[in-house]
């Protein structure tokens, strides 16, 4: 009897995890054939809210010293500026990657287009400066105002600007229509969470050997191999299965790179998945708790579920501008 409640509770959890993960992969699937430019940033907005708003929470939990409402309203002033200037300039900033001449003499497009590479620098110096400001209506009571104004910046820093990468693919890549790079950010979606389910299910199964006990019990170096495994599964699968609706430059590569540039990034995103999901670990294990939310059955909150996503989302922005230059 002793050994049959941990296997119940292991299949009533894997049952959970799985009718989340259908369900939110039912979601994504509604957006991506949307081809809306408005349904992808959405999506991406609300989870970086409510993510937000768990990690506050959580903070506030474990007794650490923050600014939530002045966090919460930047996170919304940052994502909604950054979302309309998206969707206003669309892919005009991938204009350079096709090659395609595009007239900008009119309106304020040059504008948009420059405050699209000022925003984040606006936005990060608002988090730092603006923090400080509240800082100062209260005393200071030894290390607790660094704290304060440190988590509210690695709140910043951490969920609404690395997330926000997501939205920016969409828009990154050359193409026809309103959401020319929909596949590119679908495919860097299912690599990453594959990664995450291949950690579970097989660690789950044969883990034995701890990969950072002190940080994250679970993880287990079998584990990581399944990861790295299901992230390649994902990766290659749907470059071959859907390599021809994917957008290209204008030369005609792929804007993936090929066969090998997809082995090496797959991998290069399992990793990155991997350490995103420790660091959510970090931040949960300091403030003792399991969960960042309760959201999603099996899963937690909006934040375990985008806490990987927070580390793939920008290396693959950066390495499609560099394979644009």
């Amino acid at each position: 009897m002793s050994q049959a409640a941990p296997d119940n509770s292991k299949r009533t959890t894997f049952l959970r995890r799985s009718a989340s993960t259908l369900g939110l992969w039912a979601v994504v699937a509604i957006a991506l054939a949307s081809r809306q430019a408005w349904a992808y940033v959405g999506l991406v907005g609300v989870l970086t809210l409510i993510s937000t708003l768990e990690y506050f929470q959580m903070l506030k939990a474990g007794g650490v010293k923050c600014f939530p409402r002045y966090g919460m309203l930047l996170a919304v002033a940052y994502s909604g500026a950054l979302y309309w200037i998206l969707l206003n300039t669309g892919g005009l900033a991938a204009a350079p990657f096709s090659g395609e001449g595009i007239d900008l003499s009119h309106c304020m497009l040059p504008k948009f287009l420059a405050l699209r590479e000022w925003i984040d620098g606006i936005a990060i110096f608002a988090a730092l400066a603006g923090t400080f400001i509240l800082q100062l209506r209260h005393p200071i009571r030894g290390s607790e105002p660094l704290q304060a104004v440190a988590s509210n910046v690695l709140g910043f820093v951490y969920i609404a600007f690395l997330f926000n990468f997501a939205a920016r693919i969409v828009f990154l890549v050359p193409g026809p229509g309103q959401v020319p790079g929909a596949m590119v950010l679908l495919w860097m979606i299912a690599v990453t969470k594959f990664s995450d389910m291949g950690a579970y299910i097989v660690g789950s199964m044969i883990g034995k050997h701890k990969m950072i006990p002190h940080v994250s019990p679970g993880k287990t170096w079998q584990g990581f191999g399944g990861a790295i495994f299901f992230a390649l599964l994902a990766g290659c699968g749907l470059y071959g299965f859907f390599q021809d609706d994917m957008p290209h430059f204008a030369a005609g590569l792929h804007v993936l790179g090929g066969w090998v540039n997809v082995l090496v990034l797959s991998i290069v995103l399992c990793l990155l998945a991997v350490v995103g999901d420790l660091a959510e670990s970090v931040v949960k294990r300091s403030l003792n708790v399991k969960d960042s939310g309760h959201m999603l059955p099996g899963i937690g909150g909006a934040l375990d579920l985008i806490d990987s996503l927070c580390f793939t989302a920008p290396v693959l922005y950066f390495y499609l501008k560099w394979m644009s230059l």
